[in-house]
């Protein structure tokens, strides 16, 4: 079997679902070879020297995303994976299996868009070994579970079935070069869940890993850090959608770190909703060996935060303020700005709180990206035609289902609505800059070559602590 990782952008992120399916297909009885072309300056003579003395039964490739989802650039990331996909059906007879977390919140359009018959969404480590089992035995696959395929008049999508990931033990974590990621990427990264259950109108996540919160048990959260921390690795990143939630789980991963006295070898980052934040949530993160936390606090207007789909309030956001200043954690503010409704006075409105609450960054996003599936997707198709939408940005004509990417940017905020959003700022440095012409303020990590050199120095953690780090040093 062949996995594959097609995702180029520097830093590179290390591709941990290609470690946990490579350590399901072993469990499984199948030899697992990896094709990372993450470093490779030209992937065509890389994949043209595996294919002249290998011949896999099957060739799974992962798609990290679809786009950059940020407005000032709109980089198609499926563009590029394309091409890869391409220069391998060029060598192969064998049947290519796409899935990742940014295939699986459109799977059947990703899978015509590439000229492919199959697809896994949801999780990998449940449905491709069954799916390579039947294919090994020349048997047909096409009831296994979380199976996307091609049929005669289009594709069928099977149900998924989701692991108990609590009674899952940890995965060795040796496909993945993990320690070049480290030197190169600046982090390890770790999974202790899947799955959201909340209402936010734009988010993508519980279409692509589903609804239902799968907890990992802190004893295999923990080994799979040991284990990673005997080769040197450090640094984390936690990948969850946001780690306090529930709260009782995150309490359990800190506690698990403090009894192993892994807090103190280690320093580790994570998103988190601005709610339930807790003093005592606060104070065991620390003592876990956090090292720093992005909110994605999207708005400090309840207006705001109620169209967004979000379930807490502007009081709660400037709580997570006073409990991380008072607690010592570094923190920032992630600002979902533009969507439905906003307007120059809750931009302010926002933008002044957060000034006043004083994260130690905040990065503000204008604009949101549309994924079909959500609830966003659902209101603007029901506002009429998309090309005549006023507040939409990007490919309208012909896009309908949201394929290529294409913004939400509320009307209201008039034409120059940067400008607004710049003036409001007013240069607080606290803020990164959402131009893609300062590589050093940027907060795109789509080949951020201020982040690239920083690490080559030897800088680790998240990428935003590290752009952080390098303005106050400067």
């Amino acid at each position: 079997m062949l996995l594959v990782n097609p995702n180029r952008m520097k830093p590179g992120v290390a591709p941990i679902a290609l470690d946990y399916l490579a350590h399901a297909l072993r469990q499984a009885g199948f030899e697992v070879d990896l094709l990372d072309l993450c470093f490779s300056p030209d992937p065509a003579p890389e994949i043209e020297r595996y294919f002249a003395t290998a011949a896999p039964l099957a060739v799974a490739v992962t798609l990290r995303n679809s786009d950059d989802c940020w407005f000032a650039s709109q980089d198609f990331c499926l563009r590029h994976y394309r091409e890869i996909i391409e220069q391998v059906q060029a060598r192969t007879d064998a049947p290519i299996i796409l899935g990742g977390s940014g295939f699986s919140v459109m799977p059947e359009a990703i899978l015509a868009y590439c000229g492919l018959e199959l697809g896994v969404w949801g999780e990998g480590e449940y449905a491709l070994p069954r799916l390579l089992s039947r294919m090994a035995r020349g048997r047909d696959g096409h009831d296994v579970p979380g199976l996307v395929y091609a049929t005669a008049t289009g594709y069928q999508r099977n149900q998924p079935r989701y692991l108990d990931l609590s009674r899952i033990s940890a995965p060795r974590r040796d496909a993945v070069d993990n320690r070049r990621y480290f030197e190169e990427g600046g982090m390890g990264a770790i999974e202790t869940k899947r799955g959201c259950s909340k209402g936010c109108i734009y988010c993508a996540d519980p279409v692509g890993k589903g609804r239902r919160v799968r907890l990992r048990s802190p004893q295999s959260v923990a080994e799979e850090i040991e284990m990673l921390l005997g080769a040197d690795i450090d640094h984390f990143h936690l990948c969850d959608s946001e780690f306090n939630l529930p709260i009782t789980h995150a309490e359990a991963i800190c506690r698990e770190l403090v009894e192993r006295r892994l807090g103190v070898r280690i320093k580790w980052y994570t998103y988190a909703s601005p709610a339930p934040f807790t003093p005592g949530l606060a104070s065991l993160m620390r003592k876990a060996g956090c090292a720093g936390i992005n909110f994605g606090v999207d708005s400090a207007c309840d207006r705001m935060l109620r169209a967004l789909g979000r379930d807490y309030t502007n009081e709660e956001v400037a709580r997570t303020a006073q409990l991380c200043h008072r607690e010592g954690l570094v923190f920032m503010y992630d600002l979902l700005l533009g969507g439905p409704g906003e307007t120059r006075e809750s931009l302010r409105e926002t933008i002044e709180a957060v000034k006043r609450l004083s994260p130690h960054r905040v990065g503000p996003s204008l604009g949101v990206r549309i994924f079909p599936g959500t609830r966003l997707a659902a209101m603007v198709r029901d506002e009429g035609p998309l090309d005549q939408n006023p507040s939409l940005r990007g490919t309208t004509a012909g896009n309908e289902a949201f394929f290529v990417p294409v913004f939400y940017l509320s009307a209201e905020l008039g034409p120059e609505a940067q400008g607004c959003l710049a003036e409001l700022i007013g240069g607080d440095e606290r803020f990164f800059f959402t131009s893609r012409d300062s590589a050093d303020k940027n907060y795109n990590y789509n080949d951020n070559s201020a982040l690239v050199n920083a690490i080559r120095k030897g800088y680790r953690g998240a990428f935003w602590d590290i752009l952080r780090r390098l303005a106050e040093e400067a």
